[in-house]
């Protein structure tokens, strides 16, 4: 029985994650056309390859259908609730860094900080009758981190696109999403908190604590461990 890994199925993330692999003297390749998600391993017995989509690997790695997986920490960490029960961290693959933050309108002059956002919310509230708006695809991680710090008047509204136009759009008060450069926050009249940092997110290789291993799988995880070890 092989193990399965299961790696993006497109763009950057799976070219570099590929790249990745070829320098630890793995090669991973699609088998076929681009719209075929079947993939092929050389350089190591044992590994079949599952093209996957980033948001699908977490799951899959959780439920115990792959073995390994590749995706950003932000998936894993937003989408599995307990996710130190389920997954390991391997390794950390140096490319596809970003940072889950909290942004609000740079015009708010007088809001720097958490503290700062609480008393907004609170006036927010009183004055309009509902509770102060922060827009995200990221509710798991936005909540514990808001709650956290001490933030109380607040809704989370979904957004799975174009995030930081929402507060122009007055659907939304705040913004919690992912940014790497910060060109698109400032492009839309946003400005992140100084103590709103909620997460930094690279491409990590996980491994299932979850998924089943018979002696001969154990043997070939610990080889493959090993090996990337050895490269890292």
């Amino acid at each position: 029985m092989t193990l399965k890994l299961g790696v993006p199925s497109k763009g950057r993330l799976m070219d570099k994650t590929f790249a990745w692999f070829d320098r630890r003297g793995i090669a991973l390749s699609r088998s076929g056309s681009d719209r075929e998600y079947a993939g092929t391993v050389d350089g190591i017995e044992g590994l079949s390859l599952m093209l996957l989509s980033a948001g699908e690997i977490p799951r899959e790695l959780a439920a115990g259908r792959i073995h390994l997986g590749v995706t950003g920490t932000d998936l894993v960490r937003e989408r599995l609730p307990l996710w130190e029960d389920q997954v390991e961290a391997v390794a950390e693959l140096g490319f596809g860094h970003a940072d889950l933050i909290l942004a609000v309108p740079a015009a708010w002059v007088d809001v720097d900080t958490l503290d700062d956002l609480d008393a907004v919310a609170a006036a927010f509230r009183a004055r309009h009758g509902f509770r102060l708006r922060v827009a995200t695809k990221y509710h798991r991680l936005v909540r514990e981190f808001l709650t956290s710090g001490g933030v109380a008047d607040f809704a989370l509204v979904d957004s799975q696109g174009a995030t930081e136009g929402t507060v122009k759009n007055e659907t939304a008060e705040a913004i919690a999403d992912i940014t790497s450069t910060g060109e698109t926050l400032r492009a839309n009249h946003l400005k992140v908190l100084s103590d709103g940092l909620i997460l930094q997110s690279q491409a990590t290789l996980w491994r299932s604590r979850v998924a089943p291993c018979d002696d001969a799988r154990k043997r070939r995880l610990a080889a493959f461990l090993e090996r990337i070890a050895e490269a890292v």
